[in-house]
Order: C-alpha cells, then structure tokens, then sequence
C-alpha cells in the first residue's frame, strides 16, 4: 500500500536518517517471529476458577470495516493493550481478543454509491471537473435530496459534514477509495459490498500484529450472517429479549433518513451524533375567511398557519403571530381539507409524521414569502383575543420549527420586545405596510404568575436587564432562560379551566386537550441538523419498528445497580452515564436496509448495528471452539451453526440446563461453558468517551437482561479523543496518520511509546511526532548503552553495594518498581512511563555521573536493565523482548517474566540525594556568580585564572534561635485531623507571649517569623508535618563529607570542607568572608558555602 508514511520515512531529500528507525522494525519484524512460533498470546481457561487477580479478560469496541485502522483506534485501544501487557507481565491468564464490526449502513451504502458511479461515469469513471457538475449526482429524486434547504443555504456553505471531512473532502466514492492506495481494478470490486468484509479486516489483523496487540487471534470474528454462527447467538440474543419483553413493536417519533427509507441510529450519521427527537405542540392558528388574493387559489379549503411550540400553557395570551419577511413558506396539503402554511422542511417532516395527504411526500399547493403572509386576520386556540394578525420579526430561524412562531408578550422577551418594536416606530409599521389595527388595540395578557417576576415577567425582566430592542440577542437569549425555568417550575396559572394549577402540571393537560379538540397535533423534528452516511438531510419519521425497551423502570434499575458496582476509573465517566440512564428511552433496534442479522421473527428486518454489538464479549469465549480460528465462520468446523439453538446458547451462557436434544457432543459443550465461566465477567472494557450514550450503556442493559448478576461487567475506561500535534486528527487537512502508516513512519514501539505518553484521562490527549523520533532514539541508544555494558562487564566494580551513589540508584530502581505498578494497576500509562522508564534513566544517568572514578557496580547495572526492560515491557514489548532474549540472554519471554521484586523505597535516603544534589545546584550557581562578578558580561580570563579552589561549606543541622521557636509553636498549634492551622492572628498572638516575644529587638524578628512562618504552613501542605521537624531526617553534614569527592568534580574545586557553622574554630575558617555567614545563615537543608583561592 502506498501511504504518506512510507513516502516520509524514506524521502532521501529530508536529510534524515532512518537507520535507527528501521533498527526498530527490524527488531519488530524478529520478535513476530519468535510469538509467533511459541504462540504466547494464546489464551485457555483452567480447569477451576481463577482467584482475584488471577486472569483478566479486557476487550474493545469492534471497529467498523469500512477502511483502514487510524491512531484513534490505536489510541483507545492502547489503553487496553497496556492494560493487559501489564497483567500478563505480572502473572496473570490474560484474555485480549478482538473482531471486526460490518453491520449496519454505511458500508452497503458506500457499495452503492459506487456501483452508481460506476453506473453514470464508466469503469474507471471519467468524472465531471464542475462543481455544479459533481453535485448533480442523482442520489434521490430532487424534492426529496433537497429537503431542509429552504432558508439561508448560504449558512451551511463551506462546512463538511463528517463524512465529507473523513474523505479528505473528496465528492466520489471512488476518490475516497484512490485515497487508500487502491488501483482501479481493486476498486470496482468494492461496489459488492461483501468485498469490503473479505478485504479489510485482514488488512486490519496485519496492522494490528504489527502494532504488537497481544491477541488470541483465533477468537477473532466478523459480524453479519456472512458468519453463521455469529449470526446464530444474535438471533439468540434478540429471542431471548422479546420473550422477555424487552422488544416490542411500537409507533414512535424516529431520526429517519428519507434516501435510505429506514431510522438513522447513531452509527448511520454522518454528523449529529447523540441527536433525538424534539417533540413539539402543532398549533393551528387559522386563516380567517374570506382569504386574500395571494391565497385565493386555496378557496374551500381550511387553511392555518401551523405554529410548533414547547409551551402550549400559553396560548392564552396570544396577541399576534409572527413570520420571516423574507422567509420561504408553502401551503401544503395536509389531508382532503386541511392546509398547513409552513417552511418546506417543516412539511418534510410533517409527511413521514403521517401528516400529508400523501404519505412521505409533501404536496404544495402554492410558494409563499413572509410578505404574503403579513396581515393575515388569524383564529388561534385558546387565545383571549378573537382575532389577531401576522406580523414580521426579523429574528425567526426556519430551520427550527415551521417558520410560524406564536406571539405571548406576557411571557417571552422576544414577542415583548418585537411588539414594543412595532408599537413604538411607526416607521417600522410603514415599511412593512402594517396597519395600526392590527398592532396597537393588542396588549400584554397576564396568564400565569410566578414569584419572582409577577404576572407580566417578560415586561419585568426586560425592564430590570434594560433591554432596548429587540436585536439585543445575548441579553434577550439570558432572559428567556431566566424566564422559562421560573414559569415551568414555579409558575402558576391564572386563566383558563387550570386556573390555579401549577404550569408544570397543567401543561400536558392543556396540551392533551388541544390535541383532543383538533386544534392542534404532535410535531416532532431532529433537535439538529442530522446528516446520513448516505448524504442526506434527516428527518422525523412516525414509525412503526421494533424497539428495545430501555429506561423501562424495573430494567433502568437492573442497570444503575450494575453501574455502581463497576470501576470507571473517573467521575467524568460515571457522570456520563448516571446522565444517559436518565435519558435513554425505547431504541429502534431493527433496520431494512444494510448488512447484518436479520430479525429473527420478522426477517424484512435486519437488527441495527448497535444492537448486535451489546453482549458478543460473551460469543469471544467460545469463538475459537466454533469458528476454529477463522474469523467468517467457513465450514471448517465440527459444529453446524443450525446447531446451535436457544437450548444450547442458555446452556452456555445462562446457566440453563444441558441441552437434551443436540448432535454436539457433550465434552465439547462442557469445554465452552468451562470457557465462559472461567473468562467471564469481562475486567475491562475500554472505549472513546462517546460511546458512553449508545454502546456502552446498551451493554449494561443487555448483560442484566441476560446474565445473571456475576456475570455483570467489572469495569468500563473511557478516553477522549486523539489530536495529532495539537490539532485535530482529519484526512481534509492531512494531519492524519492510518495504524500503518505511523508504524511505517515511526516504528510499532516509537508509536506506542507516543500514544503512552499522549494522555490518559477523559480529555482529548495529544499524539506528538516529534515525541515518537525521540522514542526511536532513546530505545535505539539505550541497546547501544546496553551493549556497551556488557562488552565492559570486566572494568566494572563487583561486589557489594558500598557507596552512597550505589545506594541511592538501588533506592531509586525500587521506587520505580512501587510506583510504576500503581500507575499500571491505575491505568495511568503516561505516569507508567515517567515513573518506569524517564525517572529511571534519570536516576541510572545521576549514578554513572556520581561513581567517579571508582566506578559502577556490576550486579546493580545487571540489576538496572532487568527492571527497566519489565517496567517499559507493556508499552514497548517488542524492544524489551529483544533485550530480554539478545542482551541479557535471558530464558522464556519478558512479556511474561513476571514484575520485578523490589525492597520498600528508603524516602529518607531519597531525600538525602535530593539534597544533595539540590546543594550541588546552589553552590554552582553561587561559584559562577562569584567568578563571573556582579555582571555576566564581565566573565575574562583573568577571572578564570583567579576562580577559587578550595569551597568551605557550613552547615547547621539543627533550627536555633527565633526559627525554633516558630516550628515549636507551628508544631503545637498544628491541627493533625483537618491538616491545618489557625489563622495567623491566632499564632502570632502566641509567638508574643513566647520567650522570643519578650526579647527588645521583638519588632524587627516578628518581620522575619511571618515569611517564615508562612513558608512553613505551605511546606506543610506539600510534604507532611514533618516540614516542621527541627532536623532533617538524615545527618547532613554526614551525607557531604561521603560524597565530598563528588562535589568536588561538580565544582572543580580541590579542596572541600565542611564544617559546622556552630563550631567557632570553624567559622574562624571563613576569614574576612565571615560575614557571609551572618548575611546568608545556614539553616537544615540549606548549607552556605564560602569559596577560596589557595
């Protein structure tokens, strides 16, 4: 395949060389070899249950086939790959399976989009270059591809919708298939959309090999009844829901795709993702006769104009009804006597809501603007007012709602400030030829009174926000919030046969009661613009489908006690589902059009994509015993899919009895059940955070439905999404990389290495390139360091580990080992790799630099690369399984070597090397401003010549003095169960009536104690009470005088002393720089040092 990525690895013109990348592949290409031949990802239960921690089972959201894996797969899938890298390392039985998704639309829709341009332009086709040309493709007849664009095309210009951005921008499927590196003999197969099965998922299994996935390949599977017995157990799934009752057939209000002529789930959009249905009040406001001549052609017909609204409760207050001047209207045919006067794309939805004359295609009986309507004498629905006009408002949206808004000054700011507009500028009147009539006899009606703002709230909250007019949209927009939470919830009704009653609950009723009236219907549209796969506008569809009943009381239940019982690993994700548990109604589960399972009990159905996809991690358990390791199900097995029947899917799943009546021979069914109940509950599921509102939630739903309760799932990690260089991953600009193509550009491990470190959290992380080129250095020089080592193994110090340097490095190799299994444990990868593989060559760099002339010490370097290679062995397997077998010639596989033992870390001794290495720091810093003088510049050779060579450093290892008294007194006041301290009043009151407070010069000492008192509560907060300890843990000037010869090298001293600065002999050592030590006073953890010529 020719890719973007292979083009940069080997682009002669960069000037870069690609050696130690290829280094990398080579290694890759060798390790594949050896799991291969050994098959180390195999996974097989045991005869009896694991114990905690024994096995782990994690698995990921299959992905779609309908191109080639990206680093947004493998960044989410990262998280589990480590995940489970880390459980084998440790010992664990660790299950990684993974199939392919081919279910659903999108790609029987691509297949046909092909087979249509092969159709039009021939095979190859020979495009049209005009864009009016590329867009004349016949996708739909023109009425229906057009729908929706009535108002304001120009808004929408310019923008892609998704799957516009996905093809690079690209108007033919074809193009979008070039881009891939296909030929144009490959691409005409794809216009069978069974090709696409056969295709790419075997691409995809050699990405993923490549990647370095520790999988059991022969659990791997493709979905549709091009696999038999995938096809089997979802028939058995669906079966087993309906006789439970959790599918049923209803009339529901559905995101449709007209070009499809099916309901458009999630999984079919193109754009509008987690978008439902709005469900609106149709109000039919009518046209009083006789009509005016713009409408004569309508005569004998009862004409409104349809007005949707969420708050039928205040149609009492009606004063006008409100149109777009400019805007674009029709009179379309309802039924044999009604029309309604709305937008276009309002009628659309209007026809597959049963509301058309005929079904799923508007008829307009005339083209309108706003203009025509302006005027119109009206009969509205519960208004007070027996006849009100239409008027203009500039601000109406059409393509929200009809285009028809209804007018109720009492309570919305927009109608209140639009009529006070109207009222108040009879210019404005005259430009649209508004007779006075029709505006000025119309005033605000109080129909419901709510505490805070009274019975005219829109009046009184524009007064008090000081709106002016009604192009004030920021403010009008903040008003209507204000206003409508406060007249929903607190509001009550004053007028009508509710009177009295709380607005929230005479809403339905007023409602309710319209409809029984005739004088208005349900209205249902998209909450926003929805586009399909296939390209088209969605619409509301009234459809009678099959339907999962989620949210069914009993059922929600079932599924919030599952959810508390799991890990999420974070807030943000919890959030997300108790929010989706909230909301998630009956789900359309059936489709007519696409590839998958068909409804078993009514097959012009095929069940949607993602309702085949909610409890197959259970079908991963058996998998291999049916399908014998190939992935569509071919008649290689002993076992015929008709085999398996309900009895036998109970059986294996359910605990239901052992089959009576089957031709599998019992041992083998034993054998799937022993591998069900040895893998199952799943311990890990990981997935994008925008599955949390479909996917992931259904998998809650079904596995209560179906399996008993510890059978439930363990745990679900959610991440965000994946940007690349801090942008946006996307084939339009071509800030995109495939899987392959990044293992090409950067190696398997150089790219693992940089999703490790992109981010863990619920945030989009952030794929750096230039974060993978360093990973190829590091890894390729640190085999070279390796490699050095051992050639020099004879020149290293053997023997007990007998200095400082030595001690520290073994401390810090333990503390990598302690906290680098926390993060792993916690699935915090990007701290994994800080603490098991950045801090740790800090350290193993800090004690190369500090051993000196005495050299490192044999046994600890040995040491040093076993753990390092297991701590880095999850993240980049494939160079730590080459050091493992190649350079430390160790036996078996590292990836199952199981984790590094360790001593408990010595914090004291870490924070003994801290402060040393901190005072080696200072005294640099203070050496060189000495030597250089007061200005940098002045640095010469002379200075040079005269730099000192002998450092006295002074310590006091104990606090004296005013600074005792301060921690005495911090220390007392210190409160050990809220972890804090009183106000500073409080301490300073005590501080006065200490001995230090009665001392004369008090005044001048109370100016230092602040700062330092202040500094110390801070520290406090940091560290620990300890902060407030009179000594450091450690000796320090025991700690100085051991690694003396160190400081020394540092510096380019040669002499160094250290002395105490309590010691009066010793201060007299200073000289005339004694003064130094009254100016900057030693304290624990900050020694001063005087430096000297000789």
């Amino acid at each position: 395949m020719a890719t973007a990525g292979k083009e940069m690895a080997s682009n002669p013109e960069s000037g870069k060389s690609f050696a130690r990348r290829d280094q990398l592949l080579k290694i890759e290409a060798q390790v594949h070899n050896w799991w291969e031949e050994k098959q180390v990802f195999r996974a097989d239960s045991l005869e009896f249950p694991p114990k905690a921690g024994e096995k782990f089972f994690g698995n990921f959201p299959f992905p779609y086939m309908n191109g080639y894996l990206h680093l947004g797969h493998a960044f989410s899938l990262s998280k589990l790959e480590f995940a489970a890298a880390y459980h084998r390392l440790r010992g664990a039985n660790v299950l990684l399976p993974f199939a392919f998704h081919c279910t659903g639309m999108p790609i029987k829709a691509s297949a046909d989009k092909l087979f249509r341009e092969i159709e039009k332009f021939g095979n190859p086709p020979a495009f049209p270059t005009g864009e009016e040309e590329i867009n004349s493709i016949p996708e739909s007849p023109p009425d229906e591809a057009n729908a929706g664009n009535q108002v304001a095309p120009d808004k929408f210009k310019g923008k892609k919708s998704k799957a516009a951005a996905k093809s690079g921008g690209d108007k033919y499927q074809w193009e979008i298939m070039k881009s891939y590196g296909l030929s144009d003999e490959e691409i005409s197969k794809f216009k069978d959309p069974y090709f696409w099965l056969t295709y790419f998922p075997p691409l995809a299994v050699e990405d993923l090999k490549a990647f370095g996935l520790g999988c059991d390949w022969r659990r791997t599977f493709i979905t549709t009844d091009i696999n038999p017995f995938f096809d089997s157990f979802v028939r058995w799934q669906m079966r087993k829901l309906k006789q439970m009752g959790k599918i049923v057939k209803d009339l529901r209000y559905t995101i449709y795709s007209p070009l499809d002529g099916q309901p458009c789930a999630d999984h079919d959009r193109a754009s509008g993702e987690g978008v439902l249905p709005q469900e609106y009040t149709l109000i039919k406001i009518e046209v009083i006769p006789p009509l005016p001549p713009k409408l004569r052609a309508l005569e004998g017909r009862k004409v409104y104009l349809a007005a949707a609204t969420l708050r039928p409760e205040t149609m009492y207050g009606q004063t006008n009804v409100w149109v777009l001047p400019e805007g674009k209207y029709g009179a379309f045919e309802i039924n044999e006597t009604d029309v309604f006067i709305v937008t276009e794309r309002a009628a659309l939805n209007l026809a597959y809501q049963n509301l058309s004359r005929v079904p799923e295609k508007p008829t307009c009986l005339l083209e309108l603007t706003g203009y025509d309507l302006i005027g119109l004498p009206l009969r509205s629905p519960l208004a007070f007012n027996e006849t009100i006009y239409s008027l203009p408002m500039l601000s109406i949206l059409t393509n929200k709602g009809t285009g028809i808004v209804t007018s109720v000054p009492s309570d919305s700011p927009d109608d209140f400030m639009a009529l006070f507009d109207l009222k108040s500028k009879p210019a404005f009147r005259a430009k649209f030829g508004i007779k006075d009539e029709w505006v000025l006899p119309f005033d605000v009606i109080p129909i419901i009174n709510t505490p805070e703002f009274g019975d005219k709230s829109a009046e009184k909250v524009c007064i008090d926000m000081k709106i002016k007019s009604q192009n004030e949209r920021q403010k009008l927009d903040e008003a209507k919030k204000i206003i409508y939470k406060g007249g929903f919830y607190e509001g009550t009704m004053l007028v009508g046969e509710y009177a009295g009653m709380r607005v929230q609950d005479a809403k339905n009723l007023i409602k309710n009661r319209l409809i029984e009236l005739g004088e208005a219907v349900m209205y249902s549209e998209p909450e926003k613009k929805v586009i399909s796969r296939s390209g088209d506008e969605c619409v509301v569809a009234l459809t009678d489908q099959w339907y999962i009943t989620y949210g069914e009381p009993n059922w929600k239940a079932a599924a919030e006690e599952c959810l508390a019982g799991m890990n999420l690993f974070c807030d943000e994700t919890r959030h997300g589902f108790e929010h989706t548990l909230s909301w998630l109604n009956k789900w359309a589960c059936s489709r007519n059009f696409g590839l998958g399972t068909r409804i078993p009990w009514d097959e012009q159905f095929l069940v949607e994509s993602l309702s085949d996809s909610t409890i197959y991690m259970a079908y991963y358990t058996v998998c291999h015993l049916l399908q014998k390791g190939d992935m569509y199900g071919s008649e290689i097995s002993s076992v015929k899919s008709e085999q398996l029947t309900d009895e036998v899917w109970d059986f294996l799943f359910c605990g239901g009895p052992s089959p009576k009546s089957t031709e599998i021979p019992l041992s083998l069914l034993n054998k799937m059940k022993q591998e069900f109940e040895y893998w199952y509950p799943f311990d890990l599921r990981v997935s994008g955070k925008d599955l949390i509102q479909n996917h992931l939630t259904f998998c809650i739903y079904n596995h209560t439905a179906i399996l008993p309760k510890h059978h439930w799932p363990r745990g679900f990690r959610c991440n965000g999404h994946i940007m690349l260089n801090s942008e946006k991953m996307s084939k339009s600009t071509g800030n995109f990389r495939t899987l392959r193509q990044a293992i090409e550009e950067f190696s398997a491990d150089a790219t693992r290495f940089s999703l490790a470190d992109a981010g863990d959290g619920m945030d989009d992380a952030n794929f750096v390139f230039e974060t993978a080129n360093a990973a190829i250095l590091r890894l390729t020089k640190e085999i070279a360091w390796m490699e050095e080592i051992l050639k020099a193994e004879s020149t290293l110090r053997s023997g007990p580990l007998t200095t400082f340097a030595d001690r520290v490095f073994a401390n810090e190799i333990n503390i990598a080992v302690k906290m680098t299994e926390k993060n792993y444990s916690d699935y915090m990868f990007r701290e994994a790799l800080k603490t098991g593989f950045y801090d740790l060559q800090a350290a193993r760099d800090e004690y190369r630099f500090s051993c000196g002339s005495g050299g490192m010490n044999r046994d600890l370097l040995w040491q040093f690369m076993d753990v390092q290679t297991r701590l880095i062995t999850p993240i980049c397997p494939h160079y730590a399984e080459y050091v493992w077998k190649e350079l430390l010639k160790k036996d078996g596989f590292v990836i199952k070597a199981g984790w590094p033992e360790a001593d408990l870390p010595d914090l004291t001794l870490q924070k003994a090397n801290k402060y040393l290495q901190d005072t080696i720091v200072s005294m640099r810093k203070l050496l060189q401003k000495q030597v250089s003088g007061s200005k940098k510049a002045k640095v010469n050779v002379s200075s040079q010549q005269n730099k000192p060579t002998v450092g006295l450093m002074f310590v006091n290892e104990e606090y004296d003095g005013w600074k005792r008294e301060c921690l005495t007194i911090l220390k007392s006041m210190f409160d050990s169960a809220t972890r804090s301290f009183p106000h500073d009043q409080e301490i300073v009151e005590v501080l006065q009536k200490s001995a230090i407070g009665q001392e004369s010069n008090f005044r001048q000492i109370q100016k230092l104690c602040m700062p330092f008192l202040r500094f110390k509560k801070d520290e406090v907060n940091a560290v620990g009470v300890q902060a407030l300890d009179l000594r450091l843990p450690f000796g320090e000037m025991e700690v100085l005088e051991e690694n003396s010869e160190l400081v020394k090298r540092q510096l380019g001293l040669e002499r160094l002393e250290i002395l105490s600065v309590t010691d009066p002999v010793a201060v007299r050592r200073a000289g005339r720089h004694a003064s130094l030590l009254d100016q900057n006073p030693p304290s624990p953890g900050n020694p001063t040092a005087v430096f000297l010529s000789e």
